[in-house]
This record gives C-alpha cells, sequence and structure tokens, in this order.
C-alpha cells in the first residue's frame, strides 16, 4: 500500500528503535514497540481511491466519523449562509484528506491556535488549523483542516493559484484530527451525525 512520504521519517524511527529493542531489552519490552511501530505504517498509509465525481457531487475530504452538520454564516470566504460538515478522524483512520470539488485555490489561511479535542465545537475556532477557499464551478467551497490532542503538523499541499481535482490529495494532519467543509446554499447534505466517511469515495452533498 503506498505510504504518504510525510510519514517515512516516524516509520523509520519507529522501526530503528524496534530494532535496538530485541537487541537489547527483554522481548515483551520489543514486541510492544513493534506493535506501535506497526501502526505508525499504517497511520501513513495512503490508498488509491475512486469514488463518484463531477461538479453535481461533493466528496468526503477526509476519512472518519461525521461529528456534526450545522447551518451557519460563513464570512471568511464563502461569505454567506452556509452548512458545516465537520468529519472527525481517529488515530485509526487514514489521514490523507482529498479535495471535495474540482476548482482553483483562491484563499489560504494558517491559524497557529491550540491542541484541544478536535471533536469539541470550539476546536474550529481555537485549535491550529488550515483553511483553502476553493472556487469550484458551483461556487466557493471552504475546506478547514483542524488539528486534535494528539496532532501537532498539519500540512497543506497547495497555495492560491492552484487548480485542483476533485478526489486529489489536499494535505495530512499527523495523529488524530478533523476536517470541516462549509458548503453554501443549494447543496443539499445527504450525510448525519454518526456516520462514516471514505475520503475521496463518500458522497456527503449534491447540488440540487
Amino acid at each position: 500500500m503506498p505510504i504518504a512520504p510525510e510519514g517515512w521519517p516516524f516509520i523509520i524511527g519507529a522501526w530503528g528503535i524496534a530494532v535496538l529493542l530485541w537487541l537489547l531489552a527483554p522481548w515483551w519490552a520489543a514486541a510492544a514497540w513493534t506493535v506501535a511501530a506497526i501502526w505508525v505504517v499504517a497511520f501513513f498509509r495512503d490508498p488509491e481511491r475512486d469514488g463518484p465525481r463531477g461538479d453535481d457531487v461533493v466528496i468526503a475530504p477526509a476519512d472518519g466519523m461525521v461529528v456534526s452538520v450545522k447551518d451557519m454564516d460563513e464570512t471568511e470566504f464563502v461569505k454567506q449562509r452556509a452548512t458545516r460538515v465537520s468529519i472527525f478522524m481517529n488515530i485509526f483512520n487514514v489521514h490523507v484528506n482529498r479535495y471535495p470539488m474540482s476548482g482553483v485555490v483562491e484563499y489560504r489561511h494558517y491559524h497557529k491556535g491550540t491542541f484541544g479535542h478536535a471533536g469539541a465545537e470550539k476546536a474550529s475556532l481555537e485549535n491550529e488549523q488550515s483553511t483553502l477557499g476553493i472556487r469550484t464551478a458551483r461556487g466557493p467551497v471552504l475546506v478547514r483542516q483542524i488539528a486534535g490532542l494528539v496532532a501537532r503538523r498539519i500540512v497543506t499541499d497547495h497555495g492560491v493559484g492552484t487548480a485542483v481535482s476533485q478526489g486529489q490529495r489536499l494535505g495530512i494532519i499527523r495523529f488524530g484530527s478533523r476536517v470541516d467543509v462549509f458548503l453554501p446554499q443549494g447543496a443539499r447534505v445527504l450525510v448525519h451525525q454518526g456516520d462514516r466517511t471514505v475520503a475521496g469515495t463518500t458522497v456527503v452533498a449534491r447540488w440540487d
């Protein structure tokens, strides 16, 4: 299975420690760390994803569980009433994020923030986050990567002016986090709180 390039330093470090433990430490300590090293490899997996494509559908930007579907005023990029779909990624989910729609990146902003629980409502205001505004055929769509308790590094691949494709890799968040997507009026959200999503595959909304 493909591995996200950001993961290799962690994978090499984890397996280097495992080798040393098997040489120098009790077998149970080496075995326990080996399980952790296997998890590190699994965390950074980056599988190919296929699913519905087109300007009439919005694809999930993240693997995980929908923790909130909420209507609100989005003033940063969408600049109108929007529906926010929040997807929480636990430490066992794939953490590579993908573009929900094709378009051009017109806005990018990083907020240093704190590292509270990413599933909490206040995380959308207080936590470390990276925000992208995408101009799509259906209007402005905003995607926000939010770091969580364990996450300490958000990677966002593209800058302003980049043409991006639906399902293309957007970036990655290391070790537990959340992704919000803000959709303007006209998008009919198909997921509900508690639903599971697969990045690049699950249809979270459809344009009427």
